[in-house]
Formats: C-alpha cells, structure tokens, sequence
C-alpha cells in the first residue's frame, strides 16, 4: 500500500489516480499506523510553505514523517512535497523545513521574458545517475508549476536539473528519500514511468 500524506496541500487525488492506474493501492491518510505500515510513502502540496509546515505540526506529521525516514521506508515528496524536506524557504521567512535534507529554496528571480509562476513543460538534464530515472531518456519533458526553487547543499543527491530563470534543482535523491519540483502525475507517460520507477524500490 501506498500512503498518501494528507494535510490539506491539494493534488492528493490526482497522485491517488495516478498509482490507481498504475494498478497499486493508494490510501490518502493522516494516520500513523497507516503511513509506517505503508510500502511507500508519498508527500504531495501546493501551496504556502509555511502554512503546509504549520498544518504539518497541526495535524502530528512531522515526526510521523521523520519516523518513517528512519525506517527506510521509500519515501517520495513531490513539488512543495520536495520543497518541505529542506531546511527554510524565502517564500516564509523564519519557518523551518523539515531538515531531512540540507538545503535551501529560493524565489526564482525575475527575468524578461518568462512568466513567474513557472508553469508547463521543460526538459530534464540528469546531473548524476538516478533510480527514479531508470529507463527514461535525458532530456524528457515533465510538467512544472512553482514560484520557488530547490539549491541543495549536497550537489550530490542533486539527480535531475532544468533551467527556467535559474538553475532549477528538479529531483533529488537522499537514501531512501526521493523528491521531484515537478509532477509527475501530470507529466503523461514520463511521469507515470517515474511513479513505476519509485514503485519498485525496495
């Protein structure tokens, strides 16, 4: 089963969907049991980061989650969902992120010509080898809808890039944990083979 964190940050059922067509079980959830007796785990949102950080701590979350890194559980954040497992966010001064990953996320800085949100497709550069991206060609396009944007300290966990006013860190993966700034339950056939790739991690 795959537990689909819930706190109020939307795109939960269209990620449900998502692994619904993939023929696996999916179960949106605030219950602890449930998410550490998960196969994998998913945190999906958008939104503010920090209201997410503060609905979070409102709903018992965050140490659920740290708990569930700990365990090895395969563990995927997708766009906010990535954005909330790194240290602090310009886009909410003073909150701190979950920490499981070092790191900031910055405002993607103005530039002529392009439009901020960043929304729509861009085409990934693989920065190191990544299991998410097993089988899937570099440069394949997936869908993006962010104002803000990963710099992770650790280039290493650092698996996928595209460039939209910045250098955008797109997928990271740290251990067990995984994370992408785009969606790949909107991403058509690229992403559904992203959510395969995470489905058989062990």
């Amino acid at each position: 089963m795959i537990a689909i964190i819930d706190y109020d940050a939307g795109n939960l059922k269209s990620v449900e969907k998502a692994f619904d067509f993939l023929g696996e079980e999916a179960r949106i959830t605030q219950n602890r049991e449930e998410i550490l007796s998960a196969d994998r785990i998913v945190l999906p949102g958008v939104g503010a980061f920090g209201d997410a950080m503060e609905k979070l701590y409102r709903y018992e979350l965050v140490d659920v989650i740290r708990e569930a890194v700990d365990m090895k559980i395969p563990f995927l954040g997708i766009c906010l969902g990535l954005q909330l497992l790194f240290e602090s966010s310009e886009e909410s001064p003073g909150v701190d992120g979950l920490g499981i990953c070092k790191g900031r996320i910055a405002r993607l800085p103005k530039t002529e010509g392009l439009k901020i949100p960043h929304m729509g497709w861009n085409s990934l550069e693989y920065d190191h080898p990544g299991r998410l991206f097993a089988g899937i060609p570099e440069g394949s396009y997936v869908y993006f809808v962010h104002s803000y944007y990963l710099q992770a300290q650790d280039k290493e966990i650092v698996k996928a890039s595209t460039q939209y006013a910045a250098h955008i860190h797109a997928s990271i993966e740290q251990g067990n944990v995984f994370a992408c700034q785009f969606h790949p339950e909107k991403s058509g056939k690229v992403g559904l083979a992203i959510l395969r790739n995470f489905i058989g991690i062990s």
